[in-house]
């Protein structure tokens, strides 16, 4: 099964959580909360699916090797 499409979006939607991390951490500022209200159900829709795209990253380590080839 070719699931690389996935793996791209999953990567960049775990990115993107990673740099609002880093925003909250260096300026204090949540940016989903800024744009979606806080803890709205958006917000929490875009919280719960980074979460979600992190769990299925790991599950990249055990494929790394088959997704550089």
């Amino acid at each position: 099964m070719n699931s690389k499409g996935l793996d791209y979006t999953v990567l960049a939607i775990a990115i993107i959580g990673a740099i609002n991390w880093g925003l909250i951490g260096f300026f204090k500022l949540d940016l989903v909360a800024f744009m979606f209200g806080d803890m709205s159900i958006l917000s929490r829709i875009i919280y719960a699916a980074v979460g979600i795209c992190g769990l299925y990253l790991i599950s990249m380590f055990g494929r790394v090797q088959d997704i550089t080839e």
